[in-house]
Protein backbone atom coordinates (compact mmCIF):
# COMPACT_ATOMS: atom_id res chain seq x y z
CA UNK A 1 0.00 0.00 0.00
CA UNK A 2 1.38 3.42 -0.87
CA UNK A 3 2.02 5.99 1.71
CA UNK A 4 -0.82 8.26 0.62
CA UNK A 5 -3.19 5.04 0.91
CA UNK A 6 -2.10 4.45 4.04
CA UNK A 7 -2.49 8.02 5.34
CA UNK A 8 -6.05 8.23 3.62
CA UNK A 9 -6.54 4.69 5.87
CA UNK A 10 -5.38 5.94 8.99
CA UNK A 11 -7.31 8.92 8.92
CA UNK A 12 -10.77 7.73 8.05
CA UNK A 13 -10.22 4.91 10.96
CA UNK A 14 -9.31 7.85 13.54
CA UNK A 15 -12.46 9.91 12.33
CA UNK A 16 -14.69 7.00 12.38
CA UNK A 17 -13.14 5.95 16.13
CA UNK A 18 -16.39 7.22 18.05
CA UNK A 19 -18.69 4.98 15.82
CA UNK A 20 -17.42 2.24 18.32
CA UNK A 21 -19.86 4.08 21.02
CA UNK A 22 -23.24 2.66 20.77
CA UNK A 23 -24.80 5.50 22.09
CA UNK A 24 -23.15 8.12 20.00
CA UNK A 25 -23.04 6.09 16.62
CA UNK A 26 -26.90 5.90 17.59
CA UNK A 27 -27.66 9.62 18.13
CA UNK A 28 -25.21 10.09 15.23
CA UNK A 29 -26.88 8.32 12.29
CA UNK A 30 -30.45 9.89 14.04
CA UNK A 31 -28.89 12.98 13.44
CA UNK A 32 -28.14 12.49 9.85
CA UNK A 33 -31.42 12.11 9.17
CA UNK A 34 -32.60 15.07 11.08
CA UNK A 35 -29.74 17.45 8.82
CA UNK A 36 -30.79 15.94 5.99
CA UNK A 37 -34.35 17.09 6.79
CA UNK A 38 -33.46 20.78 7.56
CA UNK A 39 -31.38 20.56 4.02
CA UNK A 40 -34.82 19.43 2.02
CA UNK A 41 -36.59 22.21 3.98
CA UNK A 42 -34.03 24.61 3.20
CA UNK A 43 -34.35 24.14 -0.40
CA UNK A 44 -37.70 24.39 -0.45
CA UNK A 45 -38.47 27.46 1.64
CA UNK A 46 -35.58 29.23 -0.63
CA UNK A 47 -37.11 27.67 -3.96
CA UNK A 48 -40.71 28.65 -2.38
CA UNK A 49 -39.48 32.59 -1.98
CA UNK A 50 -38.19 32.77 -5.68
CA UNK A 51 -41.42 31.72 -7.10
CA UNK A 52 -43.48 34.17 -4.65
CA UNK A 53 -41.29 37.25 -4.95
CA UNK A 54 -38.37 38.21 -7.57
CA UNK A 55 -36.66 40.41 -4.74
CA UNK A 56 -33.19 39.12 -3.60
CA UNK A 57 -33.13 40.36 -0.22
CA UNK A 58 -36.28 38.34 0.44
CA UNK A 59 -34.82 35.15 -1.42
CA UNK A 60 -31.78 35.94 1.01
CA UNK A 61 -33.26 36.23 4.11
CA UNK A 62 -34.59 32.77 3.81
CA UNK A 63 -31.28 31.93 5.47
CA UNK A 64 -30.77 34.75 7.77
CA UNK A 65 -34.98 34.06 9.42
CA UNK A 66 -33.15 30.16 9.91
CA UNK A 67 -29.58 31.80 11.08
CA UNK A 68 -30.72 34.87 13.04
CA UNK A 69 -32.17 33.02 16.22
CA UNK A 70 -28.68 31.24 16.54
CA UNK A 71 -27.29 35.31 17.32
CA UNK A 72 -30.05 36.23 19.37
CA UNK A 73 -31.04 33.52 21.83
CA UNK A 74 -27.78 31.51 21.36
CA UNK A 75 -26.26 32.76 25.05
CA UNK A 76 -29.52 31.75 26.83
CA UNK A 77 -29.67 28.41 25.44
CA UNK A 78 -25.93 28.24 26.19
CA UNK A 79 -26.82 28.73 29.97
CA UNK A 80 -29.85 26.83 30.14
CA UNK A 81 -27.40 23.96 28.79
CA UNK A 82 -25.06 24.23 31.50
CA UNK A 83 -27.92 24.66 34.55
CA UNK A 84 -30.33 21.70 33.09
CA UNK A 85 -30.32 18.42 31.87
CA UNK A 86 -28.84 18.46 28.24
CA UNK A 87 -30.72 15.93 26.66
CA UNK A 88 -33.96 17.24 27.84
CA UNK A 89 -32.89 20.83 26.80
CA UNK A 90 -32.35 18.93 22.89
CA UNK A 91 -35.86 16.87 23.28
CA UNK A 92 -37.50 20.35 23.88
CA UNK A 93 -35.81 22.38 21.18
CA UNK A 94 -36.46 19.70 18.38
CA UNK A 95 -40.13 19.59 19.61
CA UNK A 96 -40.16 23.50 19.06
CA UNK A 97 -38.47 22.89 15.28
CA UNK A 98 -41.06 20.01 14.63
CA UNK A 99 -44.06 21.99 15.80
CA UNK A 100 -42.66 24.98 13.18
CA UNK A 101 -41.82 22.72 10.61
CA UNK A 102 -45.39 20.64 10.97
CA UNK A 103 -47.33 24.42 10.63
CA UNK A 104 -45.21 25.38 7.43
CA UNK A 105 -46.37 22.27 5.99
CA UNK A 106 -49.86 22.68 7.22
CA UNK A 107 -50.30 26.39 5.99
CA UNK A 108 -48.60 25.85 2.58
CA UNK A 109 -50.59 23.01 1.95
CA UNK A 110 -53.76 25.36 2.27
CA UNK A 111 -52.32 27.77 0.14
CA UNK A 112 -51.54 30.33 2.68
CA UNK A 113 -47.95 30.79 2.45
CA UNK A 114 -46.88 34.27 2.14
CA UNK A 115 -43.48 35.68 1.80
CA UNK A 116 -43.45 37.15 5.65
CA UNK A 117 -45.24 33.75 6.96
CA UNK A 118 -42.83 31.83 5.73
CA UNK A 119 -39.99 33.97 7.29
CA UNK A 120 -41.38 33.87 10.48
CA UNK A 121 -41.70 29.67 10.18
CA UNK A 122 -38.07 29.74 9.34
CA UNK A 123 -37.35 31.82 11.81
CA UNK A 124 -39.30 29.53 14.58
CA UNK A 125 -37.49 26.57 12.88
CA UNK A 126 -34.53 28.16 13.43
CA UNK A 127 -35.13 28.91 16.93
CA UNK A 128 -35.75 25.56 17.88
CA UNK A 129 -32.35 24.47 16.73
CA UNK A 130 -30.77 27.18 18.08
CA UNK A 131 -32.22 26.15 21.39
CA UNK A 132 -30.94 22.51 20.68
CA UNK A 133 -27.65 23.82 19.45
CA UNK A 134 -25.35 24.44 23.03
CA UNK A 135 -26.80 21.46 24.46
CA UNK A 136 -26.73 18.73 21.69
CA UNK A 137 -22.88 19.76 20.85
CA UNK A 138 -21.97 19.96 24.65
CA UNK A 139 -23.19 16.44 25.10
CA UNK A 140 -20.61 15.13 22.67
CA UNK A 141 -18.08 15.45 25.20
CA UNK A 142 -20.33 12.73 27.73
CA UNK A 143 -21.22 9.95 24.96
CA UNK A 144 -17.25 9.47 24.01
CA UNK A 145 -14.04 9.62 25.98
CA UNK A 146 -11.80 13.09 25.63
CA UNK A 147 -9.50 11.10 23.49
CA UNK A 148 -12.20 10.61 20.92
CA UNK A 149 -14.00 14.17 20.92
CA UNK A 150 -11.90 16.21 18.29
CA UNK A 151 -12.97 13.16 15.81
CA UNK A 152 -16.44 13.10 17.15
CA UNK A 153 -16.91 16.91 17.09
CA UNK A 154 -15.71 16.23 12.79
CA UNK A 155 -17.50 13.25 12.55
CA UNK A 156 -20.88 16.00 13.54
CA UNK A 157 -19.33 17.89 10.94
CA UNK A 158 -19.72 15.16 8.75
CA UNK A 159 -23.26 14.40 9.60
CA UNK A 160 -24.29 17.62 8.42
CA UNK A 161 -22.41 18.20 5.48
CA UNK A 162 -23.37 14.34 4.36
CA UNK A 163 -27.04 15.41 4.99
CA UNK A 164 -26.07 18.69 3.01
CA UNK A 165 -24.20 16.30 -0.05
CA UNK A 166 -27.48 14.55 -0.59
CA UNK A 167 -30.21 16.46 0.88
CA UNK A 168 -30.19 19.55 -1.36
CA UNK A 169 -31.01 16.98 -4.83
CA UNK A 170 -33.16 15.43 -2.82
CA UNK A 171 -34.63 18.10 -1.71
CA UNK A 172 -34.27 19.46 -5.34
CA UNK A 173 -36.17 16.21 -7.12
CA UNK A 174 -38.78 16.27 -4.37
CA UNK A 175 -39.68 20.11 -5.19
CA UNK A 176 -39.68 20.00 -8.55
CA UNK A 177 -41.96 16.65 -8.25
CA UNK A 178 -44.34 17.27 -5.45
CA UNK A 179 -43.45 21.20 -4.31
CA UNK A 180 -42.46 23.12 -1.67
CA UNK A 181 -44.91 21.52 0.80
CA UNK A 182 -43.43 17.83 0.39
CA UNK A 183 -40.13 18.75 1.43
CA UNK A 184 -41.69 20.51 4.27
CA UNK A 185 -43.68 17.31 5.75
CA UNK A 186 -40.28 15.46 4.93
CA UNK A 187 -38.50 17.52 7.33
CA UNK A 188 -40.90 17.38 9.94
CA UNK A 189 -40.79 13.32 9.51
CA UNK A 190 -37.00 13.51 9.52
CA UNK A 191 -37.07 14.99 13.30
CA UNK A 192 -38.47 11.70 14.87
CA UNK A 193 -35.57 9.38 14.83
CA UNK A 194 -33.56 11.81 16.70
CA UNK A 195 -36.11 12.50 19.29
CA UNK A 196 -36.88 9.00 19.50
CA UNK A 197 -32.77 8.52 20.03
CA UNK A 198 -32.45 11.19 22.74
CA UNK A 199 -35.87 9.97 24.43
CA UNK A 200 -34.09 6.44 24.99
CA UNK A 201 -30.57 7.96 26.15
CA UNK A 202 -30.37 7.48 29.93
CA UNK A 203 -27.54 10.06 30.49
CA UNK A 204 -25.62 10.17 33.58
CA UNK A 205 -24.86 13.50 34.78
CA UNK A 206 -22.76 14.18 37.84
CA UNK A 207 -24.86 15.63 40.57
CA UNK A 208 -23.72 19.58 41.86
CA UNK A 209 -23.30 19.72 45.49
CA UNK A 210 -23.78 23.32 44.60
CA UNK A 211 -27.09 24.54 44.17
CA UNK A 212 -28.10 25.82 40.07
CA UNK A 213 -27.49 29.12 38.94
CA UNK A 214 -30.08 31.32 38.08
CA UNK A 215 -30.64 31.76 34.57
CA UNK A 216 -29.95 35.78 34.63
CA UNK A 217 -26.48 34.74 36.92
CA UNK A 218 -25.74 31.79 34.77
CA UNK A 219 -25.62 34.27 31.28
CA UNK A 220 -23.69 36.54 33.36
CA UNK A 221 -21.12 33.69 34.52
CA UNK A 222 -20.92 33.11 30.99
CA UNK A 223 -20.36 36.09 29.42
CA UNK A 224 -17.49 37.11 31.69
CA UNK A 225 -15.42 34.05 31.31
CA UNK A 226 -15.64 34.81 27.33
CA UNK A 227 -15.00 38.18 27.93
CA UNK A 228 -11.69 37.24 29.68
CA UNK A 229 -10.54 34.60 27.82
CA UNK A 230 -8.81 35.56 24.74
CA UNK A 231 -8.67 32.60 22.60
CA UNK A 232 -12.54 32.31 22.49
CA UNK A 233 -12.67 35.87 21.94
CA UNK A 234 -10.57 35.65 18.84
CA UNK A 235 -12.03 32.42 17.76
CA UNK A 236 -15.50 34.14 17.98
CA UNK A 237 -14.24 37.73 16.50
CA UNK A 238 -12.28 35.14 13.33
CA UNK A 239 -15.95 32.98 12.75
CA UNK A 240 -18.16 36.03 12.55
CA UNK A 241 -15.63 37.78 10.04
CA UNK A 242 -15.88 34.59 8.01
CA UNK A 243 -19.67 34.45 8.29
CA UNK A 244 -20.31 37.90 6.84
CA UNK A 245 -18.12 37.47 4.25
CA UNK A 246 -18.14 33.60 2.76
CA UNK A 247 -22.20 33.15 3.69
CA UNK A 248 -22.52 34.74 0.06
CA UNK A 249 -22.38 31.49 -1.38
CA UNK A 250 -25.36 30.19 0.74
CA UNK A 251 -27.18 32.77 0.74
CA UNK A 252 -26.94 34.03 -3.07
CA UNK A 253 -26.99 30.37 -4.48
CA UNK A 254 -30.71 30.00 -5.81
CA UNK A 255 -30.01 33.58 -7.79
CA UNK A 256 -26.96 31.82 -8.82
CA UNK A 257 -28.94 28.85 -10.09
CA UNK A 258 -31.35 31.29 -11.26
CA UNK A 259 -29.92 34.08 -12.79
CA UNK A 260 -26.35 32.81 -13.70
CA UNK A 261 -26.92 29.49 -14.94
CA UNK A 262 -30.63 29.92 -15.94
CA UNK A 263 -31.66 26.70 -13.85
CA UNK A 264 -34.54 24.95 -11.83
CA UNK A 265 -34.98 24.04 -8.47
CA UNK A 266 -33.58 20.60 -9.70
CA UNK A 267 -29.92 22.78 -10.81
CA UNK A 268 -30.49 24.68 -7.49
CA UNK A 269 -30.58 21.18 -5.61
CA UNK A 270 -27.55 19.76 -7.30
CA UNK A 271 -25.55 23.10 -6.59
CA UNK A 272 -26.16 22.50 -3.26
CA UNK A 273 -25.02 19.01 -3.00
CA UNK A 274 -21.56 19.73 -4.52
CA UNK A 275 -21.19 21.97 -1.93
CA UNK A 276 -21.95 19.15 0.69
CA UNK A 277 -19.58 16.90 -0.85
CA UNK A 278 -16.81 19.33 -0.51
CA UNK A 279 -17.87 19.65 3.15
CA UNK A 280 -17.16 16.05 3.65
CA UNK A 281 -14.13 15.99 1.92
CA UNK A 282 -13.27 18.44 4.30
CA UNK A 283 -14.42 16.83 7.49
CA UNK A 284 -12.67 14.02 6.39
CA UNK A 285 -9.76 15.62 5.61
CA UNK A 286 -9.83 18.02 9.11
CA UNK A 287 -7.62 16.18 11.20
CA UNK A 288 -4.69 15.90 8.54
CA UNK A 289 -5.20 19.64 8.54
CA UNK A 290 -4.48 19.71 12.47
CA UNK A 291 -1.49 17.67 12.07
CA UNK A 292 0.76 18.93 9.01
CA UNK A 293 -0.63 22.73 9.97
CA UNK A 294 -0.86 25.48 13.08
CA UNK A 295 -4.30 26.72 13.58
CA UNK A 296 -3.54 30.30 11.53
CA UNK A 297 -1.89 28.20 8.33
CA UNK A 298 -5.04 26.31 8.43
CA UNK A 299 -7.24 29.44 8.18
CA UNK A 300 -5.33 31.62 5.96
CA UNK A 301 -4.74 28.44 3.48
CA UNK A 302 -8.36 27.83 3.75
CA UNK A 303 -10.04 31.48 3.36
CA UNK A 304 -7.60 31.96 0.25
CA UNK A 305 -9.20 28.82 -1.10
CA UNK A 306 -12.63 30.04 -0.59
CA UNK A 307 -12.55 33.49 -1.88
CA UNK A 308 -10.70 31.99 -5.08
CA UNK A 309 -13.78 29.31 -5.35
CA UNK A 310 -16.07 32.67 -4.93
CA UNK A 311 -14.63 34.29 -7.57
CA UNK A 312 -14.88 31.19 -9.89
CA UNK A 313 -18.57 31.05 -9.18
CA UNK A 314 -19.32 34.31 -9.86
CA UNK A 315 -17.53 34.14 -13.07
CA UNK A 316 -18.68 31.16 -14.28
CA UNK A 317 -21.88 30.46 -16.62
CA UNK A 318 -21.20 26.44 -16.86
CA UNK A 319 -23.10 24.20 -14.41
CA UNK A 320 -20.14 21.73 -14.20
CA UNK A 321 -17.44 24.72 -13.52
CA UNK A 322 -19.70 26.20 -10.67
CA UNK A 323 -20.18 22.95 -9.09
CA UNK A 324 -16.40 22.00 -9.33
CA UNK A 325 -15.87 25.35 -7.64
CA UNK A 326 -18.72 24.59 -5.02
CA UNK A 327 -17.17 21.51 -3.99
CA UNK A 328 -13.74 23.10 -3.06
CA UNK A 329 -15.92 26.26 -1.25
CA UNK A 330 -17.29 23.49 0.43
CA UNK A 331 -14.44 21.64 2.25
CA UNK A 332 -12.78 24.92 3.03
CA UNK A 333 -15.63 26.16 4.55
CA UNK A 334 -15.86 23.32 6.74
CA UNK A 335 -12.61 22.95 7.24
CA UNK A 336 -12.17 26.36 8.74
CA UNK A 337 -15.51 26.06 10.87
CA UNK A 338 -14.22 22.75 12.39
CA UNK A 339 -11.20 24.18 13.32
CA UNK A 340 -13.06 26.90 15.18
CA UNK A 341 -15.71 24.48 16.52
CA UNK A 342 -12.74 22.38 18.13
CA UNK A 343 -10.28 24.97 19.70
CA UNK A 344 -13.71 26.28 21.46
CA UNK A 345 -14.62 22.82 22.70
CA UNK A 346 -11.16 22.01 23.55
CA UNK A 347 -10.66 25.26 25.50
CA UNK A 348 -14.08 25.23 27.90
CA UNK A 349 -14.31 23.48 30.56
CA UNK A 350 -17.48 21.44 31.30
CA UNK A 351 -19.12 24.27 33.48
CA UNK A 352 -19.12 26.88 30.82
CA UNK A 353 -19.34 24.45 27.47
CA UNK A 354 -22.54 25.06 26.97
CA UNK A 355 -22.53 29.16 26.90
CA UNK A 356 -19.14 28.82 25.32
CA UNK A 357 -20.22 26.65 22.29
CA UNK A 358 -23.29 29.17 21.90
CA UNK A 359 -20.87 32.34 22.04
CA UNK A 360 -18.93 30.70 18.97
CA UNK A 361 -22.37 29.66 17.32
CA UNK A 362 -23.77 33.46 17.94
CA UNK A 363 -20.83 34.60 16.34
CA UNK A 364 -20.45 32.44 13.25
CA UNK A 365 -24.65 32.22 12.79
CA UNK A 366 -24.87 36.15 13.19
CA UNK A 367 -22.18 36.89 10.87
CA UNK A 368 -24.20 34.53 8.26
CA UNK A 369 -27.59 36.22 8.79
CA UNK A 370 -26.38 39.78 8.77
CA UNK A 371 -23.97 38.64 5.65
CA UNK A 372 -27.27 37.46 4.26
CA UNK A 373 -29.01 40.52 4.43
CA UNK A 374 -26.10 43.12 3.20
CA UNK A 375 -25.25 40.57 0.32
CA UNK A 376 -29.25 40.39 -0.55
CA UNK A 377 -29.23 43.98 -0.76
CA UNK A 378 -26.10 44.42 -2.62
CA UNK A 379 -27.27 41.92 -5.34
CA UNK A 380 -30.70 43.78 -5.20
CA UNK A 381 -28.68 46.94 -6.30
CA UNK A 382 -26.00 45.68 -8.62
CA UNK A 383 -26.61 41.95 -9.24
CA UNK A 384 -25.26 38.66 -7.98
CA UNK A 385 -21.60 38.18 -10.24
CA UNK A 386 -20.91 41.82 -9.05
CA UNK A 387 -22.15 40.58 -5.04
CA UNK A 388 -20.10 37.34 -4.68
CA UNK A 389 -16.72 39.58 -6.43
CA UNK A 390 -17.24 41.53 -3.60
CA UNK A 391 -17.22 38.73 -0.58
CA UNK A 392 -14.76 37.04 -2.91
CA UNK A 393 -12.27 39.82 -3.08
CA UNK A 394 -13.02 40.40 0.84
CA UNK A 395 -12.12 36.86 1.47
CA UNK A 396 -9.06 36.82 -0.13
CA UNK A 397 -8.21 39.72 2.22
CA UNK A 398 -9.67 38.13 5.12
CA UNK A 399 -5.95 36.58 5.89
CA UNK A 400 -4.67 40.09 7.45
CA UNK A 401 -7.15 39.49 10.43
CA UNK A 402 -4.59 37.40 11.65
CA UNK A 403 -1.74 40.29 12.12
CA UNK A 404 -3.68 41.09 15.05
CA UNK A 405 -6.15 38.14 15.99
CA UNK A 406 -3.72 35.56 15.45
CA UNK A 407 -4.83 32.11 15.88
CA UNK A 408 -4.73 30.36 19.44
CA UNK A 409 -2.97 27.05 19.62
CA UNK A 410 -5.31 24.07 20.04
CA UNK A 411 -5.02 22.36 23.06
CA UNK A 412 -7.09 20.28 25.14
CA UNK A 413 -6.78 22.82 28.31
CA UNK A 414 -10.68 22.68 29.41
CA UNK A 415 -10.18 19.39 32.07
CA UNK A 416 -11.84 19.66 35.08
CA UNK A 417 -10.35 18.32 37.78
CA UNK A 418 -11.32 17.33 41.44
CA UNK A 419 -13.72 19.37 43.79
CA UNK A 420 -11.81 21.50 46.38
CA UNK A 421 -12.59 20.90 49.94
CA UNK A 422 -14.87 24.36 51.42
CA UNK A 423 -12.74 26.41 53.88
CA UNK A 424 -12.70 26.50 57.14
CA UNK A 425 -15.18 29.06 58.87
CA UNK A 426 -15.63 30.15 62.02
CA UNK A 427 -18.52 33.12 61.07
CA UNK A 428 -22.24 31.45 60.36
CA UNK A 429 -22.71 31.88 56.50
CA UNK A 430 -26.03 31.62 54.20
CA UNK A 431 -25.19 31.29 50.32
CA UNK A 432 -25.96 34.77 49.63
CA UNK A 433 -23.82 36.39 52.54
CA UNK A 434 -21.67 38.46 50.45
CA UNK A 435 -19.72 40.46 49.30
CA UNK A 436 -16.89 38.52 50.01
CA UNK A 437 -13.08 40.18 50.15
CA UNK A 438 -10.03 37.74 49.45
CA UNK A 439 -6.66 38.99 50.17
CA UNK A 440 -3.57 37.13 49.05
CA UNK A 441 0.13 37.79 50.68
CA UNK A 442 3.09 37.30 48.52
CA UNK A 443 6.68 37.79 49.61
CA UNK A 444 8.29 37.86 46.47
CA UNK A 445 12.00 38.92 46.29
CA UNK A 446 13.16 42.21 44.42
CA UNK A 447 14.59 40.14 41.88
CA UNK A 448 11.53 38.15 40.58
CA UNK A 449 9.65 41.40 40.77
CA UNK A 450 8.62 41.78 37.20
CA UNK A 451 7.85 38.15 36.49
CA UNK A 452 5.82 38.14 39.02
CA UNK A 453 3.81 41.03 37.76
CA UNK A 454 3.89 39.66 34.28
CA UNK A 455 2.38 36.52 35.67
CA UNK A 456 -0.33 38.24 38.06
CA UNK A 457 -2.05 39.73 35.07
CA UNK A 458 -2.95 36.21 33.53
CA UNK A 459 -3.85 35.37 37.57
CA UNK A 460 -6.30 38.07 36.94
CA UNK A 461 -8.22 36.38 33.72
CA UNK A 462 -7.88 33.33 35.21
CA UNK A 463 -9.65 34.94 38.75
CA UNK A 464 -11.94 37.15 36.47
CA UNK A 465 -13.24 34.46 34.08
CA UNK A 466 -14.18 31.77 36.99
CA UNK A 467 -16.35 35.08 39.18
CA UNK A 468 -14.13 37.22 40.70
CA UNK A 469 -14.94 41.12 40.30
CA UNK A 470 -12.24 44.34 41.34
CA UNK A 471 -9.34 42.17 41.30
CA UNK A 472 -6.16 44.34 42.15
CA UNK A 473 -2.58 43.67 42.54
CA UNK A 474 -0.52 46.08 45.25
CA UNK A 475 2.74 46.41 46.20
CA UNK A 476 4.05 47.59 50.15
CA UNK A 477 6.12 50.73 49.76
CA UNK A 478 7.87 50.15 52.92
CA UNK A 479 8.80 46.56 51.75
CA UNK A 480 9.21 45.92 48.26
CA UNK A 481 9.01 42.24 48.86
CA UNK A 482 5.22 42.32 50.08
CA UNK A 483 2.78 41.66 47.36
CA UNK A 484 -1.13 41.80 48.06
CA UNK A 485 -3.55 40.81 45.84
CA UNK A 486 -7.20 41.70 46.34
CA UNK A 487 -10.27 40.84 44.85
CA UNK A 488 -14.21 40.34 45.75
CA UNK A 489 -16.82 37.45 45.11
CA UNK A 490 -20.24 38.31 45.12
CA UNK A 491 -21.83 36.10 47.39
CA UNK A 492 -20.08 33.32 49.55
CA UNK A 493 -21.99 30.87 46.69
CA UNK A 494 -20.35 32.56 44.22
CA UNK A 495 -16.76 31.87 45.98
CA UNK A 496 -17.49 28.44 46.47
CA UNK A 497 -18.60 28.21 43.05
CA UNK A 498 -15.19 29.34 41.56
CA UNK A 499 -13.00 27.31 44.14
CA UNK A 500 -14.46 24.78 41.82
CA UNK A 501 -14.05 26.16 38.30
CA UNK A 502 -10.73 25.83 37.70
CA UNK A 503 -9.13 23.85 35.26
CA UNK A 504 -5.94 22.22 35.21
CA UNK A 505 -3.95 24.82 33.47
CA UNK A 506 -5.58 27.48 35.77
CA UNK A 507 -4.27 25.28 38.83
CA UNK A 508 -0.86 24.77 37.77
CA UNK A 509 -0.42 28.87 37.02
CA UNK A 510 -1.71 29.23 40.54
CA UNK A 511 1.13 26.97 41.59
CA UNK A 512 3.36 29.40 39.36
CA UNK A 513 2.30 32.04 41.42
CA UNK A 514 2.74 30.88 44.59
CA UNK A 515 5.84 29.52 43.53
CA UNK A 516 7.10 33.07 43.75
CA UNK A 517 6.64 32.92 47.24
CA UNK A 518 9.84 33.29 49.62
CA UNK A 519 10.62 33.56 52.94
CA UNK A 520 9.55 31.12 55.91
CA UNK A 521 6.16 31.76 56.59
CA UNK A 522 3.76 30.28 53.48
CA UNK A 523 1.21 32.65 51.85
CA UNK A 524 -0.87 34.66 54.32
CA UNK A 525 -4.53 34.14 52.80
CA UNK A 526 -7.45 36.09 54.34
CA UNK A 527 -11.37 36.17 53.42
CA UNK A 528 -13.74 37.96 54.52
CA UNK A 529 -16.99 39.62 54.41
CA UNK A 530 -17.54 42.84 53.50
CA UNK A 531 -20.70 43.93 54.49
CA UNK A 532 -21.64 41.81 57.97
CA UNK A 533 -24.33 43.50 59.47
CA UNK A 534 -26.54 40.55 59.51
CA UNK A 535 -23.84 38.61 61.49
CA UNK A 536 -23.74 40.80 64.39
CA UNK A 537 -26.01 39.87 67.33
CA UNK A 538 -27.66 42.67 68.21
CA UNK A 539 -30.10 41.63 70.42
CA UNK A 540 -27.17 39.23 72.14
CA UNK A 541 -24.45 40.23 74.39
CA UNK A 542 -21.20 38.93 72.50
CA UNK A 543 -17.95 39.03 74.88
CA UNK A 544 -14.90 41.05 73.00
CA UNK A 545 -13.01 38.23 72.09
CA UNK A 546 -15.90 35.98 70.80
CA UNK A 547 -17.06 39.70 68.77
CA UNK A 548 -13.56 39.52 67.62
CA UNK A 549 -14.21 35.45 66.05
CA UNK A 550 -16.89 36.21 64.56
CA UNK A 551 -15.78 39.52 62.13
CA UNK A 552 -12.84 37.25 60.38
CA UNK A 553 -13.82 34.40 58.37
CA UNK A 554 -10.54 32.71 58.09
CA UNK A 555 -7.08 34.01 59.30
CA UNK A 556 -5.14 30.87 58.87
CA UNK A 557 -1.76 30.94 57.20
CA UNK A 558 -1.35 28.65 53.74
CA UNK A 559 -4.46 26.81 52.42
CA UNK A 560 -6.07 27.24 49.09
CA UNK A 561 -8.00 30.22 48.14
Amino acid sequence: MTDPAKSQLLSVNRIAAPLRYATFRRIWLASLLSNLGILIQFVGAAWAMTEMTSSADKVALVLTALMLPVMLIAIPAGAIADMYDRRIVTLIALSIAFCGAIALTVLDWLGLTTPNLLLLLCFTVGSGMALMGPAWQSTVSEQVPAEALPAAVALNGISYNIARSFGPAIGGIVVATAGAVAAFALNALLYLPLMVSLFLWRRVADPSRLPREQLSRAIISGVRYITNSPPIKIVMTRAMVTGVIGGSISALMPLVARDLLHGNARTYGILLGAFGLGAVVGALYVGEVRQRMSGEAAVRACTLSLGSATVAVALSREPVLTAAALVLAGAVWTMTMTLFNIGVQLSAPRWVAGRSLAAYQAAFSGGIAIGGWGWGRLTDAAGVELALLVSGAMMLLAPLLGLWLRMPRINALGEDVELLADPEVRLPLTYRSGPLVVEIEYCVALENARAFHNLMQEVQLSRQRNGAYGWSIARDIANPELWTERYHCPTWLDYLRQRNRWTKAERALDREALAFHVGPEPVRIRRMLERPFGSVRWKEEVPDHAADELVAVDCKRGGRH
